[in-house]
């Protein structure tokens, strides 16, 4: 380096100094110059954005600062009630328009349409297609109603009873039944133990209009709400369009504070120990409550990042605690969070088996106590501050790209609680300023006051066990005492400095290469057989996307060694690669944005991928070593066999998912090759050996397999690499195929009824299926018919008939392993009302078939299609997922405008043929989930 070079250097260095001196931390952190931001007169707050990403598209939002918190107690699960009174008709939409007026326009109900209430807010999103001329207008004069006319009418509201109580009923279960127990201790004194959004049942039932219109006139009001509209719009105009809209709204009745509800302190540590047999997870969780934290200067800021790497670092140590040998606990977390808007907390915690709670506490206690004597260690900060730089570096490189429903979450969390929204742009530069001059003392700090005796709350959720096995209260007191005496060591880690690829001998050449001028694909063949499909991109301007595809699967392994190969993939995900465990692994990466995992399903064997363009070479790398190098290790596979266990048996418990795993086996026959929820005596089947040779099988001939790669590179930039380590893939002669195992479906016609659970609820199944001849127009015809259906369904048996939250429809026709089609209807409902609802959605079939489609409806389908299309033209995964398609069924890829053109030409004639010659009467296949005991018994 000349005098010179060293000379700017030093000025560089000089300069980054003084800039870090010059930040005044007492100064308020600002706000990003990109939105704007008003208050009309009568105190409506509002957030404007122009966002190209997703292009003709207005993401608004309305944010009422109102949630169940401020419900009286004759009007518990109001707050959520009016939310979906929203949709049922308002002074401008009435009854049902609204929900048809925007599926009209390609805006799905659920999918796109939507809303939440919690305990200290309301939300309503709705995005907006704005190609056609009014459309934005409609949209602001939707959230205006909302705002400030939505009907409750009487006989509205007397339906929308029975979809709200199916939405209570939806949520009950195990999980419910143990929070409702534990909730009044984690929110002692506090009005958060009683208001929990959903509500009461028996207030829903019964509650008086007046009450739900008391609700609405004193909260929904202005000076609490604020609308977002970030998107590709003109900011002037949106300006006097919000103006325009909301300004003449005003408060129905005389302004009252809006009052904020603390969570008290207390001296004592209060233990929670519920149980219930239904639980299919085993948790330990303590938690210590902190003072809520404001955000507003440069200084908070920074303390945010400095929190920010703590949590980092000691979540890095548990995780790597749960790859242990014989570890505590299957899965775990820590660090600092909201727990309420005006309760922070440090929490942790661990889920096990029942046997393993005081083991789990345990070792939670003594991390947390190891990093409150002894710290975090230098090699784990440094880490921690590549993986943060790194992170912020990918979203100031996307800062283009970003979506606008991104920017629409920051906006609606600045009205709400004050969240800072600095910028990207500004994030980046302060983190540059800033981050080099964090500490690890500092960090270490934190820990100082992490844990206390004083509001720490403790809460054990599991499957009801005979007693002993769950410690009791004391005992748990006994163990937070010898905690504090106990003795710690050091935390001790290994760190490996050699290349992740040691040099490669050899490198293919281009075989035979392939351009397809139309959609900018480069197609290769190399020497070693392996093929190659690469598609540049300026979608995204920090990802590239990696797929690879080879035929054959577990189809081609032995039935006795069948078991086995199910868990291949799984076995593999938790082992290292070459002689790095999975921790060494995951530490020599830090900083890097790369990853690479493999999946073996029936019919194919996969290795999936993304990195950024920088560490493109990494993810090659370590595509490479997962063909050629993983770090089979025995110790590492009994560890995870241990961790099944202990956590997947006791899944059976919750009725869900024993209904899901017995529709499986009964739509495949009990066949022998199809794998449900394993028992401990399953898992002992699980052969290591087994494992390691049915992988070096699988992927030990790369020849025939197709990579596909999608994102933003240069083909000939990243030319090298490729020809470098997948060039270096093993290859020989021979290609593969997967094999028919001979999974069928029982025959039509057969009903099935499963009595599972404690609970009032009911989950139905109905399938039509059979063989059929692949063909790619009926396949497109029958998901036009899953999503037209979805849509009469969601009117009849939930609009009309009151008696489901939620329905959907879907089919499709597939050819792999054999031709066949699909069509499912499911829905959840209360036990009564299961015959009456499956008769219900069996008639909407039979009127399709008999030709009763609305053509409104069809359009509907035909607009959603259209947008998602287009939106889906500009991301990555859809190319990866249609040069796949194309290549496993020798198909060409389609344009936009033969898609569009093929959508829009679907007819009400096509679909009813399908639903004719699919849907037959009486054929389907019936599976239905009831409770054990019927109500009142």
């Amino acid at each position: 380096m000349t005098k010179k070079s060293l000379h700017i250097l030093f000025l560089i260095l000089c300069f980054a100094v003084a800039a870090v001196a010059q930040v005044n931390l007492k100064a308020p952190i600002p706000t990003d110059p990109n939105v704007k931001i008003g208050q009309l007169k009568n105190g409506l707050t509002y957030y404007i954005r122009k966002n190209e990403k997703p292009a003709k598209k207005v993401e608004l939002r309305l944010a009422i600062n109102a949630g169940s918190i401020l419900e009286n107690d004759n009007q518990q699960g109001l707050a959520h009630f009016l939310e979906h009174m929203a949709f049922n008709g308002t002074k401008n939409f009435k009854k049902n328009e609204l929900v048809s007026y925007l599926q009209s326009i390609g805006v799905n109900f659920g999918a796109d349409l939507n809303a939440y209430t919690s305990f200290d807010e309301t939300v309503y999103i709705l995005p907006i297609p704005t190609e056609k001329e009014g459309l934005l207008d409609k949209g602001l004069l939707v959230l205006s109603d909302w705002a400030s006319a939505i009907d409750l009418d009487q006989e509205e509201v007397s339906k929308e009873r029975g979809v709200v109580l199916e939405e209570l009923r939806l949520g009950r279960g195990a999980d419910q039944r143990m929070r409702d127990r534990y909730f009044p201790l984690l929110f002692k004194d506090s009005q958060y133990a009683k208001r929990l959004p959903i509500g009461e049942k028996e207030i829903i039932s019964n509650f008086d209009r007046k009450a739900l219109v008391d609700f609405y006139e004193d909260w929904y009001r202005p000076d609490l709400m604020a609308v977002i509209a970030v998107g590709d719009l003109d900011v002037n105009v949106m300006e006097k369009k919000i103006q325009a809209a909301f300004s003449g709204i005003k408060a129905k009745r005389e302004i009252k504070k809006r009052p904020t509800f603390s969570v008290p302190d207390h001296k004592e540590t209060l233990i929670a120990i519920e149980t219930d047999k239904e639980a299919s997870f085993t948790s330990a969780r303590l938690l210590f409550k902190k003072p809520d934290e404001s955000v507003e200067t440069l200084a908070d800021l920074r303390k945010q990042i400095v929190k920010s790497f703590f949590n980092g670092m000691l979540n890095a140590r548990l995780d790597e605690l749960r790859q242990s040998p014989n570890p505590p606990f299957v899965f775990g977390g820590a660090g600092f969070s909201s727990l309420v808007r005006t309760k922070d907390a440090y929490s942790m915690f661990g889920g096990t088996d029942p046997a393993g709670i005081k083991a789990t506490l345990a070792a939670l206690l003594e991390e947390n106590k190891r990093v409150k004597e002894f710290g975090f260690t230098e090699g784990e900060f440094i880490r921690q501050k590549e993986r943060y730089s790194t992170s912020l570096e990918n979203s100031y490189k996307e800062r283009d790209k970003t979506e606008s429903r991104n920017f629409a979450n920051e906006y609606i969390y600045h009205f709400l609680s004050d969240n800072p929204i600095p910028g990207i742009e500004f994030s980046y530069k302060f983190a540059q300023e800033i981050v080099p001059k964090i500490t690890l003392e500092e960090v270490n700090a934190l820990a100082k006051n992490t844990t206390s005796e004083e509001n720490r709350v403790i809460i054990v959720t599991g499957a009801e066990k005979e007693a002993g096995v769950y410690p009791t209260k004391a005992e748990i007191t006994d163990l937070l005492k010898k905690s504090e005496t106990a003795k710690v060591k050091p935390y001790v880690e290994e760190i490996s400095k050699e290349p992740l690829v040691d040099k490669l001998a050899t490198t293919a050449k281009i075989k035979e290469e392939k351009v397809d001028k139309q959609f900018g694909i480069t197609y290769w063949t190399l020497s070693n057989g392996v093929k190659v499909a690469l598609k540049p991109t300026d979608f995204q301007a920090d990802q590239i996307l990696l797929r690879s595809f080879s035929p054959g699967g577990t189809s081609l392994v032995s039935d006795d060694k069948a078991f086995s190969a199910d868990y291949v993939s799984r076995v593999v995900g938790q082992s290292g690669l070459k002689n790095l465990s999975k921790v060494q692994l995951e530490k020599m990466l830090a900083g890097k944005t790369a990853n690479a995992s493999v999946s073996l399903t029936d019919n194919y064997e996969y290795i999936t991928g993304n990195s950024t363009p920088k560490d493109f070479e990494t993810l090659m790398q370590l595509v490479y070593l997962n063909f050629t190098n993983v770090n089979f290790d025995k110790a590492v596979f009994d560890s995870f066999i241990n961790k099944e266990k202990r956590f997947v048996p006791s899944l059976m418990a919750n009725p869900q998912i024993y209904f899901s795993d017995r529709v499986n086996k009964i739509m495949t026959q009990n066949h022998p090759r199809v794998f449900g929820i394993p028992s401990a005596e399953d898992l002992n089947k699980i052969d290591f050996e087994q494992v390691k040779a049915i992988y070096k099988e699988r992927f030990g001939n790369a020849s025939d397999f197709t990579f596909i790669l999608v994102g933003n590179f240069e083909v000939e930039k990243i030319k090298p690499e490729i020809l470098k380590y997948l060039g270096s893939l093993p290859g020989k002669n021979g290609k593969e195929n997967w094999k028919d195992l001979g999974i069928r479906p029982p025959a039509g016609g057969l009903k099935k009824v499963i009595n599972r659970g404690v609970d009032q609820k009911s989950q139905v199944q109905i399938t039509f299926t059979g063989l059929t001849k692949f063909d790619r127009q009926e396949h497109r015809f029958m998901s036009f018919l899953g999503e037209l259906l979805t849509i009469k369904l969601v009117e009849i048996l939930r609009e009309e008939k009151s008696g489901v939250y939620g329905v959907g429809a879907s089919g499709g026709i597939q050819d792999i392993p054999y031709e066949r089609y699909n069509f499912n209807i499911s829905f959840p409902s209360g036990p009564e009302n299961v015959d009456s609802l499956i008769e219900a959605a069996l008639a909407e079939v039979e009127k399709i078939k008999n030709g009763q489609i609305d053509e409104k409806d069809l359009n509907k389908v035909k607009e959603s299609r259209v947008i998602k299309l287009k939106e889906d033209f500009k991301r990555n995964q859809y190319w990866v997922t249609e040069i796949t398609r194309s290549l496993l069924r020798k198909n060409k890829i389609d344009s936009y405008e033969e898609i569009e053109a093929r959508l829009k030409a679907v007819s009400k004639e096509d679909i009813q043929k399908v639903a004719v010659k699919f849907l037959k009467k009486g054929e389907h296949i019936q599976i239905v989930l009831l409770p054990e005991t019927k109500s009142g018994k």
